[in-house]
């Protein structure tokens, strides 16, 4: 059995021990995250988008959904990517669709979003990117590709009575490059897209 002479020394390094690590995790930590926070507020914010009313209409972030109440496309606007997300974009839902690439529904979902985005860009069937036919592994994924936002230009300038290079320069100011040069690919965020446009359209 130890005596309290010997067990003191080990209750004083122990209690030591918690204050310093008190200090450093639960003080000295949280403010230097908080300071560092707050060096980016945009982003510590979850990077908002407003628009020309200053008003949030989303995050840079989480991608959106751009149609009517019936869930058909609005045409004067950039479309974003399939979610399977909830009923789609759904941030409390994130989720793929978790079909194998054979599953007969998610053929037959594919096929029918190939023939709605050839029908709504007027374009032949082989010629539809392979991102406007698929979801992203989370639902929320809030970029497409460049080919894609490409085929959607002379809709939205049509619709919008805009040229197409008028469209493509939102839409180049909005695409990234890989993230640190060579992690992934050229992206454009569909809602910054069509904020620009909006603002663009006064």
């Amino acid at each position: 059995m130890s005596s309290p002479r010997t067990t003191w020394p080990h209750v004083l390094v122990a209690v030591r021990a918690l204050l310093v690590m008190t200090v450093l995790c639960g003080i000295a930590y949280p403010l230097l995250v908080t300071g560092l926070a707050r060096a980016m507020p945009a982003r510590a914010d979850g990077s908002l988008v407003t628009d020309a009313d200053g008003a949030v209409v989303g995050s840079s972030l989480l991608g959106q959904s751009f149609t009517d109440a019936d869930g058909a496309a609005l045409p004067q606007y950039v479309q974003s990517r399939p979610s399977a997300a909830g009923d789609g974009y759904d941030a409390a839902a994130s989720s793929g669709s978790n079909l194998g690439p054979e599953n007969p529904d998610l053929v037959a979902a594919i096929e029918e979003r190939r023939a709605a985005v050839a029908d709504l860009e007027g374009v032949d069937p082989a010629d539809v990117p392979v991102d406007a036919l698929t979801a992203s592994a989370s639902g929320l994924d809030p970029h497409i590709s460049p080919e894609y936002a490409d085929l959607q230009v002379a809709r939205v300038a049509r619709e919008r009575g805009l040229s197409a290079v008028e469209v493509r320069a939102v839409i180049a100011d909005a695409t990234t490059g890989p993230d640190l040069g060579v992690l992934g690919q050229e992206s454009v965020n569909v809602l910054e897209v069509n904020v620009a446009l909006d603002r663009l359209a006064g």
